[in-house]
């Protein structure tokens, strides 16, 4: 099946990672490909996870405001897209996630086309995994062609009241 979380509300990432948790308790093998973010060693869900197994790869160098060329991380997330081919059709998964994924989708890092042709054609074959799609702004498309869609809404968020300030256990 194919799972999109979206929306402006805080929590994408982390329901993926639930998913992730509750198929590891089953003995399915999981991989999480995250792009845009960088430098997965400092974030205490990489550390965890990976500790028991997940698979887990970084395809990116930060958010995307912050990059005066955003050529490098286009780059980067081609080849995240190669690996998660190779890893989709590889047979080894149960469940793999693309995390920040519809921002690859929305700069036009990769033809939005050929990933929605893609997944529309192996999604439901044996032997492919269960893919989670997360990030804001998920394209239409992706969402018609998902079979779940869940999405975040941003009711009340503590970076209003902080300043914006990241907190240690909580944002990362």
């Amino acid at each position: 099946m194919l799972f999109v979380i979206t929306g402006n509300g805080k929590g994408k990432t982390t329901s993926s990672l639930g998913m992730v948790v509750r198929a590891m308790g089953q003995g399915i093998k999981c991989s999480v490909l995250q792009f845009i973010k960088a430098d997965p060693h400092v974030l205490g869900e990489y550390r965890t996870l990976s500790s028991i197994g997940v698979d887990w790869e970084s395809w990116g160098l930060g958010f995307m405001w912050k990059q005066k060329d955003p050529g490098p991380t286009a780059d980067l997330c081609a080849q995240g897209w190669d690996s998660f081919v190779k890893k989709a059709e590889s047979g080894d998964y149960g469940l793999i996630v693309l995390d920040e994924f519809t921002y690859v989708l929305n700069y036009g890092m990769l033809d939005s086309g050929m990933v929605l042709e893609y997944l529309s054609t192996h999604i439901g074959k044996p032997g492919f995994p269960h893919v989670v799609i997360t990030g804001r702004e998920a394209p239409k498309a992706l969402v018609d062609l998902a079979d779940t869609v869940s999405r975040i809404e941003d009711v009340k968020h503590h970076f209003r009241s902080n300043g914006g300030k990241t907190v240690r256990g909580i944002e990362f």
